[in-house]
């Protein structure tokens, strides 16, 4: 049945995704062109690194809202670096992925060692601690003039395919074999399905947790740099931008629950996909933004509802099979 379930949800998102897909073309020109399809890739790498650690935490019942500020927040403090004469890209990008690490650290003691009641409260604490933090380090100001080592994740390409799409899918391949096969992976998942489950059968929760938000971190790292190499520039004002609501939005759609003990790589890189050919889709088509922000919110209102009918339909498949069982014992 779980089986069938992830089946039939695979093939719902892959055929949103097409249908959006057939519907921006016959509204454009622009949209099935080879430098409009790579543009939409190097658009869902830094949604997609963004989601690695999302899903994480949602399969585990949590959630992150930090993550797009702590990207935004190691861009802005590699920046600061490179502003006052750090030229080392190898010392830079070190900086980067330790500080989004240790946020995502402090995400998970808050949790675990701290014990505050949900990760919402904190990570929303720690998604406005690091928007001020990022405009403090850069004097609220525009950096650019990043080493190519720095810039060349996020703008490189090769033979026109992204460099930095490549690292998401490699990054995907790696995670969905640590979900599937490893003995953390299963302890990820029944984190999130039974905690007293989990605790009860030797596992310590706290540290799969606060692992779940040190990846978290450690990717929101990942796409800070590729953010720099988009743009060429780190802008503490972004930390303020939707980036967490797209991740949650893109794990959802492909199969997450807020429930926890739900979700794949493969869903996750899809609901990543369909955010990204959404938003640019908007902008071929010099949508409002106010219309964007409209449409995208309704785009998370539905998923959510996606995911409280889906638990529902199979809360009921399961009292149905309960009830049959018992039947037959009778």
């Amino acid at each position: 049945m779980k089986k069938n379930s992830a089946l039939s949800n695979y093939l719902g998102v892959i055929g949103a995704l097409l249908i959006l897909c057939v519907l921006l073309t016959i509204a454009t020109d622009k949209f099935l062109t080879l430098n409009n399809m790579m543009s939409i890739l190097k658009q869902t790498s830094f949604n997609a690194l963004l989601s690695i650690g999302m899903l994480f935490c949602l399969i585990t019942a949590g959630i992150d809202l930090s993550v797009g500020a702590n990207a935004t927040f190691c861009a802005c403090l590699m920046g600061m670096l490179v502003k006052n004469g750090m030229t080392n890209s190898f010392v830079l990008i070190l900086v980067g992925i330790v500080a989004g690490a240790l946020v995502g650290l402090i995400n998970g003691s808050l949790l675990t060692r701290l014990h505050l009641p949900h990760p919402f409260v904190s990570t929303l604490g720690m998604k406005n601690f690091l928007w001020g933090a990022a405009l403090l380090v850069t004097g609220s100001q525009m950096i650019g003039g990043f080493p190519g080592g720095v810039t060349w994740l996020g703008s490189y390409t090769i033979g026109g395919f992204p460099v930095s799409f490549i690292v998401v899918v490699i990054l995907y391949i790696i995670l969905h074999v640590v979900l599937t096969r490893t003995a953390f992976g299963r302890s990820v998942y029944c984190a999130g399905g039974n905690m007293e489950a989990t605790r009860l059968s030797g596992i310590n929760s706290a540290n799969v947790l606060t692992m779940c938000y040190v990846l978290s971190g450690f990717t929101a790292a990942l796409a800070g740099i590729v953010s720099i190499g988009r743009s060429g520039i780190c802008n503490g004002t972004n930390a303020i931008q939707p980036y967490d609501t797209d991740a949650i939005a893109a794990c959802v759609l492909g199969g997450a629950s807020f429930m926890g003990g739900k979700g794949t790589m493969l869903g996750s890189m899809m609901g990543a996909l369909i955010i990204a050919t959404l938003r640019n889709g908007f902008t071929l088509l010099s949508i409002d933004s106010a219309v964007q922000n409209m449409v995208l919110g309704a785009v998370i209102i539905l998923a959510v509802l996606l995911d409280v009918f889906r638990e529902q339909m199979e809360a009921k498949a399961r009292r149905l099979q309960a009830a049959a069982a018992a039947k037959k014992e009778g």
